[in-house]
């Protein structure tokens, strides 16, 4: 076995399931921030503690997989986190925000807490923006010219959306009573932009990497991967009929909505992936060349198959014990 091929691709495939857990757990609770100015106070609470239990182990995904480019890849991680220092170090402090806005807004007093709901929506929206921004500079090649910065500014502005839907879908999952309804009427509503915002990506990337349009508009290969965007077209068609049925809403298949989001998310990082490889930096760095030494990778190796799913396990744990409905909140 060739490990000096094989282990790059593990720790590429490692990387990229843990942003996509990251995209769709703390996608959610993001959403619900940005949410969270549209509730009465009693419902904010409820907001709250419907992503209070998980929320510290949802951003684990993140540092994983950040910790996987910094191990696995350290050339990529260089390039990476100095092309996006700007977008990376507002994305921390829209999350160091959200945290200290999280326990300030309870034990701050009832005098304070209106200011910190608005900061903890604040911090939602910072990171979830600069997040978008991330994706669209990483996927043009890190670049920073203007095709660059004009696809960089339609996932900023895409990727919210997206995270809206998702927790929209979550207090479906989670609530109950005028919550949910209000929670349905912020699905329908969320669920058309950022439906346009996945049509104007798909049609955006390609143009924006002509290396991107090759991959995927010449023959065989257009023809192999139809299959990805008219499912992600058809799962986004079901996620907008359950938003708008108040049947299936009423007799508690709202987490339909929620299990379609992630069939959407998961088309998509196929998508992307098939895009992006074998670079792991587009048009500069391959997942091998970035990659480091072989003895430092298998060393590695040991102690994420370990992890990884440590951190899986864990995750289903929580969300087993803490399933059902949300309560009102509780700091006890």
């Amino acid at each position: 076995m060739d490990l000096g091929y094989w282990l790059p691709l593990f720790f590429a495939a490692a990387m990229g399931l843990a942003m996509l857990i990251y995209v769709l757990l703390d996608g959610y609770d993001l959403g619900i921030g940005m949410l969270l100015p549209f509730a009465t106070e009693r419902e904010k609470d409820t907001m709250i503690a419907a992503i209070g239990p998980f929320w510290d182990a949802n951003e684990t995904w993140i540092v994983l997989g950040v910790g996987i480019l910094l191990i696995a890849f350290p050339q990529a991680h260089s390039l990476v986190l100095t092309s996006l220092y700007l977008p990376v170090t507002l994305m921390l402090m829209g999350l160091i925000l959200r945290g200290v806005a999280f326990d300030f807004r309870v034990k701050a007093g009832d005098a304070h807490r209106d200011k910190w709901n608005r900061l903890f929506a604040l911090g939602s929206l910072i990171a979830s923006a600069c997040q978008g921004w991330m994706l669209g500079a990483f996927v043009t090649g890190l670049k920073g010219d203007a095709n660059s910065y004009l696809f960089s500014a339609l996932i900023a502005v895409a990727l919210p959306s997206l995270y809206i839907v998702l927790g929209a879908a979550w207090l479906l999952i989670k609530t109950e009573g005028e919550l949910f309804d209000k929670a349905a009427g912020w699905g329908r509503l969320a669920v058309w932009p950022m439906g346009m915002g996945l049509v104007l990506v798909s049609v955006a990337t390609p143009l924006a990497n002509p290396a991107i349009a090759a991959k995927w508009f010449t023959l065989p290969n257009a023809i192999g991967l139809a299959p990805i965007p008219l499912l992600t077209a058809l799962t986004w068609a079901g996620l907008v009929w359950v938003f708008h049925s108040q049947q299936m809403l009423r007799h508690g298949y709202g987490w339909l909505a929620f299990l379609a989001l992630v069939i959407v998310c998961v088309l998509a990082s196929f998508g992307l992936g098939y895009s992006l490889f074998p670079d792991i930096v587009v048009g500069r760095l391959t997942i091998w060349e970035a990659a480091s030494a072989t003895e430092s990778l298998l060393f590695t190796f040991w102690g994420a198959a370990i992890a990884l799913p440590a951190i899986l396990i864990y995750t289903v744990f929580i969300y087993r014990v803490f399933r059902g409905k949300a309560t009102d909140l509780s700091y006890e």
